[in-house]
């Protein structure tokens, strides 16, 4: 780090003899700039005591660029894409969400695509925001420039809920028809 001056004047008070006052001369005097220590891009010894190592962070298109070797076509077994897959989700632990999310292992298709079934939008949002990254590192990792990442938002069909006292009496009555004749016996009914 190179040391920035900048030049100010300064007056500096001269003896003066009582009998001729003299003009005060200005004296130039230079500062020294430094950065601060938090814009500093050297590593910190603390940081390195407590494990905590600075990665320079490509961006998506230089990951893309640097990561896929045109041609580069390895073949790789379902096996090894979860082991990938699974190191790559315990680098998130500071995005439990996206954790979640990539819980599931995608399923291989034709030409290296990866199909990755999820719940809704939202996760398909979280997926969007690392897909370049998450895409990139599984070219790296399994030395195959053609894989793709595809999410498909899967419909599940999910039980009605009963809630009333009527439904819940409907319900119980598909699995016992005797309860109506019960409720005629004892002449029940709801309020």
């Amino acid at each position: 780090m190179q040391p920035i001056f900048s030049e100010t004047t300064a007056t500096e008070p001269q003896k003066t003899d009582s009998r001729h006052p003299s003009p005060q001369k200005p004296i130039p005097v230079k500062k020294t700039v430094r950065k601060r220590s938090s814009e500093a891009k050297g590593p910190s010894i603390k940081d390195a005591l407590a494990g905590k190592f600075s990665e320079e962070k490509l961006s998506a298109k230089e990951q893309h660029q640097i990561y896929t070797r045109i041609g580069e076509v390895k073949d790789f077994t379902p096996e090894a894409l979860k082991i990938k897959w699974d190191e790559f989700v315990a680098k998130l632990s500071d995005r439990p969400n996206l954790q979640s999310t990539l819980s599931k292992i995608p399923q291989m298709e034709q030409e290296y695509q990866l199909v990755l079934d999820i719940d809704n939008s939202v996760q398909d949002d979280l997926i969007n925001s690392i897909k370049p990254e998450l895409v990139s590192w599984l070219r790296k990792e399994l030395k195959n420039s053609k894989i793709q990442l595809v999410t498909r938002i899967s419909e599940t069909e999910r039980e009605k809920v009963i809630y009333s006292d009527s439904e819940k009496y409907m319900e119980m009555l598909k699995k016992n028809p005797k309860l109506e004749l019960l409720k005629q016996r004892l002449k029940l009914d709801f309020e």
